[in-house]
């Protein structure tokens, strides 16, 4: 079952929960989605949270060794960022009435912030 997820990818957002402090402090580091996992309810942001991977070479040519890689948090231990305010936000949601070019009125659901009221889609 799909979980709802406040984030999308490519949101600027701010990491609110986590280790402060350390080698692996993500706590306050700021950062752009790269993947959304709704059914986990999991985010991977850029530059923030790291796992090793030790890589073997399997090719003649291919180099192994130790590298770092984006790891996934929980997506409620971010928080967006606003792009108009520049501050960390909650979201709140908010039907508009769209007219089509054929005439026609659609509902669509805009995410807004709660600090500024600017909408964030």
């Amino acid at each position: 079952m799909l979980k709802k997820v406040h984030i999308k990818k490519n949101d600027q957002v701010v990491v609110i929960s986590g280790p402060a402090t350390g080698e692996h402090a993500i706590k306050g580091k700021q950062g752009k989605v790269l993947t959304v996992f709704p059914k986990t309810g999991k985010v991977i942001v850029e530059g923030v949270a790291f796992v090793t991977k030790h890589q073997k070479a399997r090719r003649q040519g291919q180099t192994g060794g130790i590298f770092q890689k984006e790891r996934a948090i929980d997506a409620s231990n971010v928080m967006l960022v606003c792009p108009k305010c520049g501050k960390a936000t909650r979201v709140s949601r908010k039907k508009v009435e769209v007219t089509r070019e054929d005439g026609t009125k659609k509902l669509n659901t805009v995410r807004v912030c709660k600090r500024c009221g600017a909408d964030i889609d």
